[in-house]
């Protein structure tokens, strides 16, 4: 199984308000996160850190709104494989939001590994384009890469991240193994994400895509 992370702790200050909570085609930014890591993790857990309390109702009240509609069902039933059991989110706040968006990974990577997942997708929540065959493909390469390992004893400790790219540039979901996240997690010395991926990835890959959702960060109303 491959956790989802979606990362909605930021002050979005540029936005005006939470960045979380803006809508786009009438849903929210964290419901199409959600919905788009969905695609391949069947569990995903959303980092809430600025205005936790409020964004956590909003959300909780959205997500029985969507269920309701049968709208979840819609676009999330014809992503599953027959023997999964449905799929989950867990709201996990970040107290030290303000540290920076390392702080929130790190608490979205530690519950994600609760979880017991062979590996970990991480996404911003202002990434609201990506396509949600981009994150099946991302996946299904991380799958792989596993599976080219000689025995568990070698997947145990290898510690591989995944990129998507378009054009050269590098973007989201960022895909990481369970013992690299495991790492990450624990980095006290790493001054943000590139960085500890940098100090602890034993192997870096990269997946040309043809998605510009993967680079288009929305961090102001509008963009």
């Amino acid at each position: 199984m491959i956790a989802g992370v979606l990362l909605a702790a930021g002050a979005s200050s540029r936005m005006g308000s939470d960045k979380a909570l803006v809508r786009q085609k009438g849903v929210s930014y964290l419901a199409h996160g959600v919905r788009h890591l969905w695609q391949a993790c069947p569990s995903v857990v959303v980092v809430l850190g600025a205005n936790a309390a409020r964004v956590r109702r909003q959300v909780e009240a959205e997500f029985e709104i969507l269920l309701a509609s049968g709208w979840l069902q819609r676009e999330v039933a014809p992503t599953q494989d027959e023997d999964a059991d449905g799929v989950e989110m867990h709201l996990v706040d970040n107290p030290r939001w303000r540290d920076g968006m390392l702080s929130s990974v790190q608490v979205g990577l530690r519950a994600a590994l609760a979880l017991k997942p062979e590996g970990v997708l991480v996404l911003p929540v202002d990434h609201p384009s990506v396509r949600p065959e981009t994150i099946a493909d991302v996946a299904a390469l991380m799958r792989m890469s596993q599976q080219a390992c000689a025995d568990d004893a070698e997947r145990a400790k290898f510690a591989y991240a995944l990129v998507p790219r378009i054009k050269g540039r590098r973007g989201h979901p960022l895909a990481l193994t369970a013992p690299l996240a495991r790492a990450v997690s624990r980095d006290r010395e790493a001054t943000d994400l590139s960085d500890a991926v940098r100090r602890h990835a034993r192997i870096l890959g990269f997946l040309d895509v043809k998605d510009p959702g993967i680079v288009r960060n929305v961090n102001k109303p509008g963009e």
